[in-house]
């Protein structure tokens, strides 16, 4: 193949993609890397309006999981030959709101054949950040990026590729359409019933935002653009979205009595529905936060995603910054944590093939946890274990999903003492039981660092085979270390009530 022809058509393994399951569209992107920016190779999207499934006990109906199920069928086949490892998929309002969501995450990650991660609204609003931040001309000064989806709405300040304030709102174009505009029908006084809706939700933020301030105003939804659309298509604006522009808007959409009879070039059909909500909110954000008027990011969340994984394959991840600062924030000493970290990577070494766990992120999590693992002696020193769980658990982390942070305190709670495995119940089986042998190899470098000594340890042998483990030293080293064999066979009662055998010699 020559390279005119390898630049039209990169290998599949070259490849990244990342899936955006929102709660009024699904979304796909896949893109080549080059030179540090990211090229588009295809994109496809699908109004899936899962939000719009919901009902009154927060259940995803049988319907709506079936139509994101029939979405990510047509995906799986356009990432079918791209490496799970350059693949995220990522849920957010609506899967975050669904009581059932397991059950739809569970069916979707086998038609994908990859995880599917389940992110908090700040992090949400992190992505949309950096996928705006790295498809906008880098001006200085301040900017404000706005992000309406379907159930949730996402507000940042930055300053060039850095957030500095971000906030996630419980309102969106689908749950406010439901709300306020479910039968269509089209009045002044639902849609203001809606902006004064979006203005409650707005109070939490608007004396902050406004402190803080900004030079720069951008949108970055599928409902912004939309809005944007209209106006330029009305003749109420030439590029940006301004206050005139949106109050003149207003006034034609209000002619209408129902969303059927909306009528504006370049409005989609599957749009009108949740058009009046989508306006209202954005009525609202301008309103509240006294924006004069906004441009347009094509950059997103998908794009965020792209850039994310991008910098974790070149090791630039920002969960190292995140655990580094909380590491800090607690004041963990940090030569026992690297001591413990080490031990626990080099046993990681010896069994990661009997104990399949050769997955890269298997490495990470460990180390991870092995760091944050005395956070919570700040607190106490009782039960500092249980604290240090809770921190991971409840903390903004920059960069992980709430899944992660689920298993990062699973392990953490449970790398001393008893082995109750609680923590692990949350997750899937598969991946309960890969915790599970990653928080023993973080119980064994706990034990053999508890004294904290800083000389180093001896070479030392692990094996491991299904449920067994066997932990050999050179010769006569254990005999005289009564501390650590004393606390090797207490660790070996632990691991034997959890269903573990463990020697040593």
């Amino acid at each position: 193949m020559n390279q005119e022809t390898a630049s039209i058509s990169p290998p599949e393994s070259s490849l990244l993609a990342a899936i955006d399951l929102g709660s009024n569209s699904f979304h796909i992107v896949v893109a080549k890397l080059v030179q540090g920016e990211l090229q588009p190779i295809d994109l496809l999207s699908d109004k899936v309006q899962l939000a719009a499934g919901l009902d009154e006990n927060r259940m995803l109906t049988p319907e709506a999981r079936q139509r994101g199920l029939d979405c990510l069928e047509r995906f799986a086949q356009r990432v079918r030959d791209i490496p799970s490892q350059q693949i995220r998929i990522v849920g957010t309002n609506a899967l975050r709101e669904a009581a059932n969501s397991h059950e739809f995450i569970r069916d979707a990650e086998k038609l994908m054949g990859c995880s599917i991660e389940v992110i908090a609204g700040i992090e949400e609003a992190r992505l949309i950040y950096l996928g705006v931040s790295h498809t906008m001309a880098g001006e200085n000064g301040r900017r404000l990026v706005i992000d309406i989806g379907g159930g949730s709405t996402e507000f940042i300040i930055g300053d060039r590729f850095e957030p500095l304030e971000l906030e996630s709102l419980e309102m969106g174009c689908v749950s406010f359409n439901k709300r306020y505009f479910a039968d269509g029908v089209i009045s002044e006084k639902r849609f203001q019933l809606a902006v004064f809706g979006a203005l409650r939700e707005l109070l939490s933020i608007k004396r902050k935002y406004r402190r803080l301030g900004w030079e720069d105003c951008v949108g970055s939804s599928g409902t912004i653009k939309a809005v944007r659309q209209a106006c330029i298509a009305l003749g109420y604006s030439t590029d940006k979205i301004t206050t005139a522009a949106l109050r003149q808007l207003k006034e034609k959409i209000l002619s209408y009595n129902h969303v059927d009879e909306i009528d504006i070039d370049g409005l989609k059909e599957q749009r009108r529905a949740v058009f009046p909500a989508g306006l209202a909110i954005v009525s609202a954000v301008f309103e509240s936060l006294g924006i004069k008027e906004m441009s347009i990011s094509e950059g997103a969340l998908r794009e965020g995603l792209l850039y994310d994984m991008a910098g974790r394959l070149r090791h630039e991840d920002v969960r190292e910054r995140s655990i580094n600062a909380m590491m800090q924030r607690y004041h963990v000493d940090q030569e026992q944590a690297m001591r413990i970290e080490q031990t626990a990577l080099i046993a990681l070494t010896q069994v990661r093939e009997s104990w399949h766990l050769d997955n890269n992120e298997y490495h990470n999590m460990l180390s991870w946890a092995a760091r944050c693992c005395e956070c919570g002696l700040t607190i106490a020193h009782s039960q500092y274990h249980k604290h240090s769980a809770y921190l991971l658990l409840n903390s903004d982390l920059p960069g992980f999903t709430k899944q992660q942070q689920i298993q990062l305190a699973a392990m953490v709670q449970d790398h001393r003492r008893k082995f109750s495995q609680s923590g692990f119940e949350r997750m899937q089986p598969r991946e309960s039981k890969h915790f599970s042998r990653l928080t023993i190899l973080l119980r064994l470098a706990f034990v053999l660092h508890r004294n904290r000594s800083r000389e180093r340890l001896p070479a030392f042998h692990l094996t491991a085979e299904k449920n067994a483990l066997s932990l050999s030293f050179p010769d006569n080293w254990l005999s005289h270390q009564p501390l650590t064999q004393t606390d090797l066979e207490h660790e070996a009662v632990y691991l034997a009530n959890a269903g573990y055998e463990l020697s040593f010699k």
